[in-house]
């Protein structure tokens, strides 16, 4: 900003202010992962993205995985990480790490990170407040501690929105029987989003979006109708592990939040051009 004119600086803002108009008072979920958690430069543009949504009145919800951080922690004891169709096994030593890694580390560096950008925010998780509770995942194969969500309580992450705060949430959830479960991060934010009957549900990814050729970023399929994903899951142009992505908008669009976005998180400040511009970013799901 600093090498563009007055006049210039002037002219986005007032382009900016439909928008501002558009969505002062409304609720986004972000779900936070991929590249944009790991490079410096990229987490700097997204805090800074959400300081300056919370400021003109948006209430931003972040919810944020943590692959990276569990498996390396894993590795420090020794203990190698595996998965079943992209899900983490999840023993009783590894769910003890996810807790305290996601809960703990990942979190509240999070939150430290946000407020060093002049924002407040607060640090939860999914057992705070009872906000998710879940059962064990029924699945041919004995994943461990990996839930199935089964109710979500927004009460606490209210009281924070209400209060000029930024709740930003891992997704370890409770279980009735007093376990912890290891929640799917892309899962538990499209539950929050439709549960705050929120106005987007934004899904940070490392891809441009939904391809048509998979090979060619430029064959962006920008706007989906949620019925049209099933003849795109035969064509085959979503498969792979774009499926559990897609499901997440489809779900959170039938149970009531407007739009559900797939955008690439390696594009710096690109929650902005999502929510600040008419042609947005990546993959729109309505």
């Amino acid at each position: 900003m600093r090498n563009i004119s007055d006049q210039d600086r002037a002219n986005v803002l007032v382009q900016a202010l439909p928008y501002i108009q558009k969505w002062a008072g409304k609720t986004i979920v972000v779900k936070y992962g991929g590249n944009a958690m790991i490079s410096p430069e990229l987490k700097d543009a997204v805090m800074s993205d959400i300081v300056l949504l919370q400021l003109i009145g948006i209430n931003v919800v972040l919810v944020h995985g943590g692959g990276p951080e569990i498996s390396g922690m894993l590795n420090k004891i020794g203990k190698q990480s595996r998965f079943i169709n992209g899900l983490r096994v999840t023993d009783e030593e590894t769910i003890d790490i996810v807790q305290m890694v996601l809960a703990g580390k990942v979190n509240k560096s999070l939150v430290q990170l946000l407020e060093q950008h002049s924002g407040k925010a607060i640090g939860l998780c999914g057992l705070d407040g009872r906000m998710i509770m879940a059962e064990k995942k029924a699945s041919g194969v004995d994943l461990g501690f990996v839930g199935e969500i089964t109710e979500i309580h927004t009460e606490v992450i209210e009281n924070a929105t209400k209060n000029g705060y930024v709740p930003i949430i891992s997704t370890v959830a409770g279980g009735y029987n007093g376990d912890v479960y290891n929640i799917n991060a892309d899962l538990a934010a499209a539950r929050i989003a439709s549960e705050m009957k929120a106005a987007k549900l934004i899904l940070m990814t490392d891809i441009k979006g939904l391809l048509r050729d998979k090979e060619d970023e430029s064959t962006l399929i920008p706007v989906v109708n949620v019925s049209e994903v099933p003849s795109l899951k035969r064509e085959g142009i979503i498969s792979g592990g774009m499926i559990p992505k897609i499901d997440c908008c489809v779900e959170a669009v039938r149970r009531g939040v407007k739009r559900a976005h797939i955008i690439d998180g390696r594009i710096p400040h690109s929650i902005l051009i999502e929510m600040f511009s008419d042609e947005g970013i990546g993959t729109m799901f309505y």
